[in-house]
C-alpha cells in the first residue's frame, strides 16, 4: 500500500519535476511511512511512499525492469500475486523478490494491458514504457484504490491523493462549483470530476494512456458480467448456499494474506461478524478486532461486538467515541480529506484504533449490502418501478397537482418521491435518482445562480450514467440495484472515504466482499437466492449459519450511526456556528448563505431525524473551503 506520484513534461526540467514529486510524496507520507523513492527517465519523473505489507525488507519503488524499459510506482495489493509469479516463471520471468509489485511490473511486461483481468486485488499503478515514451496507468474495477490526475500547460500530473497534486504547485486551487452541486446531490463528486476544476478522477475499472504525441485518452477496461446463467449458475437454494460460502472462504483467505499483521473490524453486526468468523477459522493465531463503540447506548453495537469477540476468542479492542472527541479532532481530519465529505467519521477512529491496536492491515464488511441487497433502495426499487408504470398513465393535468401537493408537504421523503416521479423513466433512472441526498427543490435553493445553471446543465444524473446503462443491458431487477450501489455509493462515498481515513493512520484497509472474484460468481446467480422477501441477506446469514451466534443471525440490520443528531446540538455546536457564521460563508460563493443559515436553524428549532445528514454534509463543505492552503 502506497501514495504514488507522477509528473510527464518535456518542457519542465527534471529538477523541477523532482521538487514537485517529492512534495507530493512530502503530502502523503501517512499515505507510506516505510520506505520512499523517486525516479526520473528522460521526460517522466515518478515518486512513491510505501507501506510495506508484502516482502517488508524488498520492494522498493519506483521498480524498474532489468531492461531499464519500464518503471512502475503502484499503490495496493494483488492477492494472487503468487499464482501470477509462477505462471510468470514458466514464461522465462526470474524474480529478485517476493513482493506483489514486482509481479505487477512483470505482468505488464509480459502481457501488456491484458494482465489486467488477471489481477486479483486492489490498485491504482502507473508505469512509464521509455520505448515507446508512453505513459499507462489503471485503477482497480471496484474502485478501491484511487487515481487522480490533471493535464496541464506543463504537462501531465497523477497522484493518489488531490492533497498530492495540490502540493506539486503545478495545478490551481479553485473549488468548481459543478463539483460542489454533485457533492451536496450525492455526497461526493462522482469521477471524473472532482471538487477542484481541472482535476480529474480516474473512474473505478477505468485505464488512462499518455501517449507519445502526448495525446491524453482514458477507456473502461473492466465491465460488469454479462446478465444471464452461466456453468456456475445454482438451480437450488441449498446449492447456491454451500457455493457461496465456499467463496466467501476463498476471499478472505485471499484478503488476510500479508507479512504483517492483520486484524479486523468488528462493529457487530452481520457482516464484520461474518468476517470476523471466517478469519477466526482460518487463522493460526488469535485474531485482533477492533470496534467503535458510543456512550449512547442506543448507537452502539458494543454487545454483538463484545459476543463474536467471544465466541472467537478475539483479542478484541473497543474504542470509545464522544462528540467531545471528534470536535477536538475536526481541524486534523478537514486537513486530511481531500474531498469534502459527509461520512467516514466512523472508519476514521476504527482505523485508529486498528493501527494503535498493532495491525498495520485490517479487514472491513464494506461491500456486503451491495452484494445481498442490504440497503432499502433493493425493496423500494422495484415498488417505485411499478408506480411509474401506473403514474404515466395518468392525465398530465392529475399528475401535475399530486406533484404540487407533493412539494407542498416539504418534507424530504415527499420531496424525493416528486424528484422520482417527475424526472425518472426507468429503474436506472430511478436507483440514480435514489442517492441523491438533497431534493432538487432544496438543492437549488442553497446554490446561488451560477452554479444553479450548472447543475440544471448537468442534469439529475450521475456522469456516467449512460456507460452504466449500457454495461446492464439484459440485467435483472436485483443486478440494475446492486450496480447502481457498487459504483456510486459505495464507490464513490464508502471506499474513498475508507481509502482516505484508513491511509491517515497508515492503515491498510481490505474489502473481501468487494472482490471480482467473489462478483463474477455472485452476478449470475437467481435473484431471488440472493434476496429473499421480507429478509435482508438472508443468503449471507445462511452461508455462515454453523459460525455465528444465533443472536447475530437473528438481529434485524441497523445502518452504522454515530449519534450526530445530538452532538451536533451539543459538543459540535461551537465548531457548527462558526461554520455557518457569514464570514466563513464568505468562502462560498457558490451557496446562498440566507438558505443556509436558514437550514442551521431549522434543525436547531425543529425535530427532524433525518436532518441532522443534511446539515453535517453542508457543514462540511463549508469548514473544507475554510481551510488554509497548503
Amino acid at each position: 500500500m502506497c501514495g504514488i506520484a507522477g509528473f510527464v513534461s518535456s518542457r519542465e526540467s527534471a529538477e523541477s519535476r523532482t521538487e514537485a514529486i517529492r512534495r507530493m510524496c512530502a503530502a502523503m507520507v501517512h499515505r507510506g511511512p516505510d520506505d520512499e523513492g523517486y525516479a526520473t527517465v528522460h521526460e517522466a519523473s515518478l515518486g512513491m511512499r510505501r507501506l510495506a505489507i508484502f516482502d517488508p525488507a524488498h520492494g522498493h519503488q519506483p521498480m524498474q525492469t532489468a531492461d531499464g524499459r519500464y518503471t512502475l510506482v503502484f499503490n495496493g495489493a494483488i492477492y494472487n500475486h503468487r499464482e501470477l509469479r509462477a505462471e510468470l516463471e514458466q514464461a522465462g520471468h526470474a524474480f529478485k523478490t517476493h513482493c506483489d509489485t514486482e509481479v505487477l511490473l512483470l505482468a505488464y511486461a509480459h502481457w501488456q494491458e491484458k494482465c489486467l483481468p488477471r489481477l486479483r486485488g486492489m490498485f491504482a499503478f502507473a508505469i512509464w514504457d521509455d520505448r515507446e515514451r508512453r505513459l499507462f496507468a489503471a485503477r482497480d474495477p471496484l474502485g478501491i484504490k484511487p487515481l487522480y490526475y490533471a493535464s496541464t500547460p506543463a504537462g501531465l500530473l497523477f497522484a493518489s491523493e488531490l492533497n498530492a497534486l495540490r502540493a506539486s504547485r503545478q495545478v490551481e486551487n479553485v473549488i468548481d462549483p459543478a463539483g460542489v452541486a454533485d457533492y451536496l446531490a450525492r455526497l461526493a463528486v462522482p469521477p471524473p470530476r472532482t471538487i477542484y476544476r481541472g482535476l480529474r478522477n480516474l473512474p473505478p475499472g477505468h485505464a488512462l494512456v499518455l501517449d507519445p504525441s502526448r495525446r491524453l485518452s482514458t477507456w473502461a477496461w473492466w465491465h460488469l458480467p454479462a446478465p444471464g446463467p452461466t456453468p456456475t449458475t445454482e438451480k437450488t437454494y441449498a446449492g447456491f448456499v454451500a457455493g457461496l460460502r465456499a467463496r466467501l472462504d476463498d476471499t478472505v483467505n485471499a484478503h488476510r494474506l500479508a507479512d504483517v499483521p492483520v486484524g479486523a473490524f468488528l462493529s457487530g453486526g452481520l457482516d464484520s461478524s461474518a468476517l470476523v468468523g471466517l478469519m477466526a477459522r482460518a487463522s493460526p493465531g488469535r485474531l485482533k478486532t477492533f470496534s467503535v463503540i458510543f456512550a449512547e447506548s442506543e448507537y452502539s453495537e458494543q454487545a454483538g461486538a463484545a459476543l463474536v469477540a467471544k465466541t472467537f476468542d478475539t483479542e478484541h479492542h473497543e474504542f470509545t467515541l464522544t462528540g467531545t472527541q471528534v470536535a477536538a479532532d475536526l481541524p486534523r481530519i478537514l486537513r486530511t480529506m481531500d474531498q469534502p465529505t459527509g461520512d467516514g467519521i466512523n472508519t476514521w477512529y476504527a482505523s485508529q484504533a486498528a493501527r494503535n491496536g498493532g495491525v498495520t492491515a485490517a479487514l472491513s464488511g464494506l461491500g456486503s449490502d451491495e452484494l445481498f441487497g442490504g440497503y432499502p433502495s433493493f425493496r423500494d426499487g422495484p415498488r417505485l418501478k411499478r408506480l411509474l408504470g401506473v403514474w404515466s398513465s395518468l392525465p398530465a393535468v392529475l399528475r401535475h397537482r399530486l406533484l404540487s401537493h407533493l412539494r407542498a408537504r416539504g418534507s424530504t421523503r415527499a420531496l424525493k418521491l416528486a424528484d422520482v416521479l417527475s424526472s425518472a423513466r426507468d429503474l436506472h433512472e430511478i436507483a440514480s435518482l435514489r442517492r441523491r441526498v438533497l431534493p432538487e427543490s432544496t438543492l437549488m435553493g442553497l446554490l446561488t445562480p451560477e452554479a444553479r445553471e450548472l447543475m440544471q446543465r448537468q442534469g439529475p444524473h450521475a456522469p456516467l450514467f449512460d456507460e452504466f446503462v449500457d454495461d446492464l443491458i439484459g440485467a435483472d431487477n436485483f443486478q440494475i440495484l446492486s450496480a447502481w450501489e457498487l459504483r456510486t455509493y459505495m464507490a464513490d462515498v464508502l471506499l474513498r472515504d475508507s481509502d482516505v481515513c484508513s491511509m491517515a493512520h497508515s492503515l491498510e484497509l481490505r474489502v473481501p466482499f468487494a472482490d471480482t472474484s467473489l462478483l463474477a460468481w455472485l452476478w449470475p446467480q437467481l435473484a431471488r437466492f440472493k434476496q429473499a422477501p421480507g429478509r435482508s441477506k438472508q443468503a449471507l446469514a445462511d452461508a455462515v449459519s454453523d459460525l455465528l451466534p444465533p443472536a447475530i443471525l437473528k438481529n434485524p440490520k441497523r445502518g452504522f450511526t454515530l449519534p450526530f443528531a445530538c452532538w451536533m446540538k451539543h459538543e459540535l455546536r461551537p465548531f457548527l456556528e462558526a461554520t455557518f457564521a457569514p464570514a466563513a460563508l464568505a468562502s462560498c460563493p457558490w451557496l446562498d448563505a440566507s438558505v443556509v443559515q436558514r437550514l442551521w436553524q431549522d434543525f436547531l428549532h425543529r425535530h427532524d431525524p433525518r436532518a441532522w445528514s443534511r446539515v453535517w454534509t453542508l457543514a462540511v463543505l463549508i469548514a473544507f473551503a475554510n481551510r488554509k492552503a497548503g
